[in-house]
């Protein structure tokens, strides 16, 4: 199964863990980074040879803030999908994150399982090759 590569910028440790777990667990996601400041996620997603399919984003971070990286990765990659999980997720907030480019935004206090959910529909880009299985592989 395809898995799809995920950057999580979270600068909660316990959080942040327990998504991956989560995720890695309950959907076909495989995390190959993560950041707790606006500007470690910024300076990943500039580098050419670092791609995610989805980056996960919360608002609140150690420096800077969220809508920074939405900010600025809304110019990097237009193929990846850009999703807000936060506890700040109100009208205002989700809002301002679909106009900087977010795809979603999710609450992290009730929507986890449509975060989830959401992960689990999304098609894997099968651009490079690098997550397809090789032969004699079976699932």
């Amino acid at each position: 199964m395809q898995q799809l590569k995920t950057y999580i910028v979270e600068d909660n440790p316990v959080i942040r863990e327990s998504l991956i777990v989560t995720l890695e667990e309950l959907a076909p996601v495989k995390v190959v980074g993560t950041a707790v400041d606006e500007f470690t996620a910024v300076q990943w997603m500039s580098q050419p040879g670092n791609q995610a399919d989805l980056v996960i984003v919360d608002i609140f971070l150690k420096a800077g803030s969220g809508l920074g990286v939405l900010r600025a990765a809304s110019g990097l990659t237009p193929r990846q999908r850009l999703v807000v999980l936060s506890n700040y997720a109100t009208a205002d907030i989700r809002r301002k994150c679909l106009e900087l480019g977010a795809d979603r935004v999710f609450d992290k206090s009730n929507e986890i399982d449509a975060l989830i959910e959401y992960c689990a529909q999304l098609p894997v880009d099968p651009g490079d090759g690098s997550s397809q299985p090789g032969p004699g592989t079976s699932a």
